[in-house]
């Protein structure tokens, strides 16, 4: 597996990995550092071997289909670390650094998986450094667009986390339904089955009516919304908390409108915590939200925190973006409204926190279906069965 990035955090990259070695694969992880990490280190059987990077090599990897600097720092270093680790199959995860591994492979010639985590080139265009001078003039998401479609011709098979993606990247680049592979991020039964539950943070929300976010907290994540919504439910719910655990270079945006609009009372910024913690803040809540902006990557991706929600029997409330509607539709685990609209929000808020039953029944659907359909130990199974093909 090649990973532009450090490691660890990443779960998709954690599961998948964990999953090949429970099933007798040997798993090498390519990833970078910053620090004295040890070079080689072996976590849960993944063998991490990490190559020293710096900020400016950073820097450089967003201008990676701009210039080729990032892709020519990167090539002897995966060189080695495929040669010297007779490495049979190539994982590549998302596409920063796909281009280095495909230059790298051309004598190798070794069977990859491109594993597209997101669609990075629709998301770039979000990067709130993308938005003025010089990332405006120099990171072009139509070039990367490009580059994406170019790996997905070269790839052996591809894999994502989504069926409308799936459906998006078949009628844009034409390739065959048999060469990508649906493997959605879900939770591990672990998640729910082995979480200790943190008292402090139960009890410091046991007298309030609690609407949870978890995960980044970019503007696109739609957390305006939710903010504003706020004017009239603090009304209607006298003890409602709006409760964001993460965080994002843009929460300045997010913390000036809260004090914009007279709402500190009403909101609590945790900034990020410990996965370990997840759990807590989700039992300890009312309802789950992932109001997202629409837009082409939202529309056909969803997040894991939906599975993370829905695993404790919360009920959600979710922004009509194409993938996390069809999904919560099809499961009844939540209410749907439009996004960006702050008043159609607040009144699916006011309609379950009246409805007691409702919130319960939705609950229980979606707890239902992670237990029982959606959970990695099931889902994983299409990564398995592609290794088991390629091996053979």
């Amino acid at each position: 597996m090649i990973l532009d990035y450090t490691f660890p955090p990443d779960p998709r990259v954690e599961n998948e990995a964990i999953a090949l070695i429970n099933k007798g694969h040997e798993v090498f992880l390519f990833s970078l550092k910053y620090d004295a990490e040890p070079d080689f280190e072996d976590i849960n059987g993944i063998k991490v071997c990490r190559y020293k990077t710096n900020k400016l090599e950073y820097k450089l990897s967003a201008l990676a289909y701009t210039f080729p600097f990032y892709t020519k720092l990167m090539q002897p270093r995966i060189a080695h670390f495929l040669e010297n680790n007779a490495i049979d199959v190539i994982h590549i995860h998302d596409m920063r650094i796909a281009d280095a591994v495909f230059k790298t492979n051309k004598n190798l010639n070794l069977p990859t998986v491109l594993d597209l985590h997101d669609n990075m080139p629709e998301i770039m265009k979000f990067y709130p450094h993308l938005q003025k001078f010089p990332g405006k003039q120099l990171i072009s998401p139509k070039k990367w667009k490009i580059k994406e479609e170019e790996f997905i011709g070269k790839a052996t098979n591809i894999i994502t986390v989504s069926q409308e993606f799936i459906d998006e990247v078949v009628e844009r680049t034409k390739i065959s339904n048999d060469k990508i592979h649906l493997v959605p991020n879900t939770v591990l039964p672990s998640f729910y089955e082995n979480a200790v539950i943190d008292d402090n943070i139960i009890n410091r929300y046991k007298e309030s009516f609690v609407l949870l976010y978890l995960g980044d907290t970019g503007i696109r994540r739609g957390l305006l919304t939710a903010i504003e919504s706020l004017i009239l439910l603090k009304d209607n719910i006298p003890n409602v908390k709006l409760v964001i655990v993460g965080k994002n270079s843009t929460d300045i945006v997010l913390k000036q409108k809260v004090k914009e609009l007279g709402l500190e009372k009403y909101v609590d910024f945790e900034g990020w915590q410990n996965v370990s913690l997840f759990p807590s803040y989700i039992v300890a809540s009312n309802i789950c939200i992932s109001p997202l902006n629409r837009n082409i990557q939202h529309d056909v991706a969803y997040a894991n925190k939906l599975f993370q929600y829905m695993s404790f029997g919360k009920p959600l409330l979710v922004s009509n973006a194409i993938a996390q509607k069809k999904l919560i539709e099809r499961v009844h685990s939540g209410l749907i409204h439009k996004e960006q609209d702050s008043k159609d929000f607040s009144e699916n808020i006011i309609r379950l926190y009246a409805d007691e039953n409702l919130q319960k029944e939705l609950g229980a659907n979606g707890e239902k279906f992670i237990k029982e359909e959606f959970n990695w130990n099931k889902t994983a199974e299409v990564l398995l069965n592609l290794y088991d093909n390629l091996k053979n």
